[in-house]
């Protein structure tokens, strides 16, 4: 496995294996990679000749320096699972190659960050959306792999890509899950055992909620109270938002139709989860 720090050496690589009529599929991280980047990583396999997965722990999309400064970074353990897992290469670009001095220019993106994540986290999904960008440009795959449990992230990706005329396919790959129903995230290791087991609560919210669906409710606001009186019996849960919104473009949607999506953020303590769930 190859492993590249600059976009000049990750170009020469990439255009060889264009030369061969390689396709390439990236699978971007920020490390700390579990088995939710396994799934990403195997389905990009099935759909690719050859796959890149980038680590990069990106400055711009933290609204908070602790929590950047926090983020988990277990490189030796990520390299390590890559080549197991029969990866081709890894960027794992620094912040100074990602971001030089007088680096100036970033990905506006519109309405569809203006609510959920966006709404609390002003400036995030711009980061996003730039590095993801410059990911894209370096990599110069043609097919690109998303979880969506980042479901709000995976919207204004796609939306970027068709905007802009991007050259590459988005791939949405359904959550990964523990088996009590907990989204796989790295947050997940900071929580405190009493914290993982509270942190349960978070799936039973939006299981609530399709249940009540599936039985007639279409009701946004019912539906959502519902949600919420789950989260509510557990103390060690503080829920920021529930919310039904149409896929497309994450506005509420009311009376719920079929494929709705349920999106929920839970704080335990300071960890924040989030999660989602189409109905």
């Amino acid at each position: 496995m190859l492993v590249f720090d600059t976009q000049s050496t990750m170009h020469a690589w990439s255009s060889a294996q264009h030369v061969e009529s390689r396709r390439i599929g990236l699978v971007p991280t920020m490390g700390a990679l579990h088995r939710g980047h396994v799934t990403l990583i195997r389905q990009a396999q099935r759909l690719c000749e050859v796959v890149v997965v980038s680590i990069f722990v990106n400055p711009l999309q933290f609204n908070r320096r602790e929590d950047f400064d926090h983020y988990p970074r277990p490189a030796a353990d990520d390299l390590e699972l890559c080549s197991s897992l029969g990866v081709a290469a890894v960027y794992a670009p620094t912040d100074d190659t990602m971001y030089p001095a007088g680096f100036d220019t970033h990905i506006e993106v519109g309405q569809l960050a203006d609510t959920l994540e966006g709404a609390g986290r002003p400036g995030h999904f711009r980061g996003v959306a730039t590095v993801v960008a410059k990911l894209f440009n370096a990599v110069r795959a043609q097919v690109a792999v998303f979880g969506e449990k980042d479901f709000q992230q995976l919207m204004i990706i796609s939306r970027m890509v068709f905007d802009l005329d991007m050259a590459i396919t988005i791939v949405p790959v359904p959550t990964e899950r523990e088996s009590d129903g907990l989204a796989i995230s790295s947050r997940n290791g900071r929580l405190s055992p009493r914290q993982r087991d509270a942190a349960t609560v978070v799936p039973s919210a939006l299981a609530a909620a399709r249940k009540a669906f599936e039985s007639g409710e279409r009701n946004s606001r019912t539906l959502c109270e519902m949600a919420a009186q789950v989260v509510a019996l557990e103390q060690l849960a503080r829920l920021e938002y529930v919310d039904i919104v149409d896929p497309l473009t994450l506005r509420g949607i009311d009376p719920v139709q079929p494929g709705a999506r349920v999106v929920i953020a839970v704080w335990f303590g300071d960890i924040r989860l989030i999660d989602n769930i189409a109905i």
